[in-house]
C-alpha cells in the first residue's frame, strides 16, 4: 500500500517541487496539494493523508500554529519545509518540539540538492514508532553528587534526536563528562540548537569550533557542514574536518566515534540515538573494540529505530536503555566508583 502525502505550501511552484519529488517513488502517492492551512484543513479530513509536507511561512495562519492544531486534534507525521535562514533555524526547532517528525530545507542556488531526502523522510515518518512531540519533556533538575572518572562521551543521533539530545544534557550536572554530539542537522540550525540546550543544560554547551580544548562540564555540537574529530594527546581538542560527506553525512556521527576510540580508546563512552540508516553502527563497533563503553537507545523509546538497530545487530551496543534512562546510565558509567553491572 503506498504512503498518502498531502502537501501544503502558499507557493505554487515549491508545491510542483515537492510534489514531482515525492511522485518519482513508487512508494508514495500525493493524494493532495493545498495553499494554505485553511484549505489543508479540509484536505486532511477528506482525504486523510500518512503524512503532511507543512511550509512554516504561509497566509492565514504560519506553520507552527496549524502544526500545534494538527498534533493537537488529528496527529499525522508532519515533515516542516523550510528557508535556510537563521529564522527558519529557530522556528524549525520550535516544530521539532511541538512534534514536526523532521525537517526539510528548500533549495536554493547553493543548496540545489536539499530535497534529496525528501522521500525517505516521508518514507520513515509512516513507520515511525511515535511523533516526537507527543510526549511532553519532563523538565529535569541536573543530577547532583557527580564526580568524573575522565571518560569522554560521545553521542550521535538523527531524526527525533533533537528531543532526546534535551532529555539527556537537560540532566547533564554543570561539572559532566567533555561530551561531543554529532546531530544530522542543516549547517544554519546547528548554532541555534546549541544555544537552546545551553539555556537548558547546567554545563556549557557550544556549537564545537577548531581547536576548542575538551574538557569537563563542557558540550560541543559538531556544526552543521563539517565532521567532528577529536586532536591533541596531552590537550585533546576539538578538529573539524570539512571532507567528504561519510554515509551521507556531514557531520557523520561515524568519523566522531571512530576519531573519539582513536584517542580515547577504554576512556570513552559512545550513545547512538534515534535515527534513519546505520550511520555511527561501524564507528561504535570500533569504540566498542577499542575498549570503550557503549549505548543504544531502545525501539520502544526511538521515533525511528534506524541507527541503533543497525549498531545493535552488528554487536556495537553493549547496553540498551530507554531515552528516560539514558542520562542517568550514560553518568554512572563515567563517575568514579562506578559499578560494574550497569541496568
Amino acid at each position: 500500500m503506498s504512503i498518502r502525502v498531502l502537501v501544503v505550501d502558499d507557493s505554487p511552484t515549491m508545491r510542483r517541487l515537492i510534489s514531482a519529488k515525492l511522485r518519482a517513488d513508487p512508494l508514495i502517492e500525493v493524494v493532495g496539494e493545498a495553499s494554505d492551512p485553511t484549505e489543508a484543513r479540509q484536505a486532511i479530513k477528506l482525504l486523510y493523508p500518512d503524512v503532511i509536507t507543512l511550509d512554516i511561512e504561509m497566509p492565514n495562519m504560519n506553520g507552527l500554529e496549524f502544526l500545534e492544531k494538527i498534533m493537537r486534534l488529528r496527529p499525522t507525521p508532519v515533515i516542516m519545509v523550510s528557508t535556510l535562514t537563521q529564522k527558519g533555524a529557530d522556528v524549525n526547532l520550535r516544530a521539532l518540539e511541538l512534534g514536526a517528525f523532521d525537517c526539510v530545507a528548500k533549495p536554493t542556488r547553493i543548496h540545489t540538492d536539499s530535497f534529496e531526502s525528501l522521500a525517505e523522510k516521508v518514507k520513515a515518518a509512516s513507520r515511525a514508532n511515535r511523533l516526537p512531540g507527543m510526549k511532553k519533556l519532563t523538565k529535569h533538575t541536573p543530577i547532583e553528587s557527580f564526580i568524573s572518572d575522565g571518560r569522554v562521551v560521545a553521542i550521535g543521533s538523527s531524526t527525533g534526536g533533537v528531543e532526546a539530545l534535551v532529555e539527556i544534557i537537560s540532566q547533564f550536572p554543570s561539572n559532566c563528562p567533555p561530551t561531543l554530539i554529532s546531530q544530522h542537522m542543516p549547517a544554519t540550525f546547528t548554532k541555534s540548537f546549541a544555544e537552546r540546550l545551553n539555556r537548558l543544560s547546567a554545563a556549557h554547551v557550544a556549537q564545537a569550533t577548531e581547536g576548542a580544548k575538551i574538557k569537563p562540564g563542557y558540550i560541543y555540537l559538531a556544526p552543521g557542514d563539517a565532521h567532528l574529530e577529536v586532536k591533541g594527546h596531552s590537550q585533546p581538542y576539538c578538529h573539524l574536518n570539512h571532507g567528504e560527506r561519510v554515509n551521507g553525512h556531514r557531520p557523520s556521527v561515524d568519523v566522531m566515534f571512530s576519531a573519539v576510540a582513536q584517542q580515547f580508546k577504554d576512556k570513552a563512552v559512545g550513545i547512538i540515538l534515534t535515527g534513519m540508516g546505520r550511520d555511527g553502527a561501524a564507528g561504535l563497533l570500533e569504540l566498542r573494540q577499542a575498549g570503550g563503553e557503549t549505548i543504544g537507545q531502545d525501539e520502544a523509546s526511538c521515533v525511528v529505530y534506524g541507527m541503533p538497530k543497525v549498531a545493535f545487530e552488528i554487536g556495537a551496543v553493549a547496553h540498551q536503555f530507554s531515552l528516560d534512562r539514558m542520562a542517568t546510565q550514560i553518568l554512572q558509567l563515567t563517575q568514579t566508583a562506578r559499578r560494574e553491572n550497569v541496568g
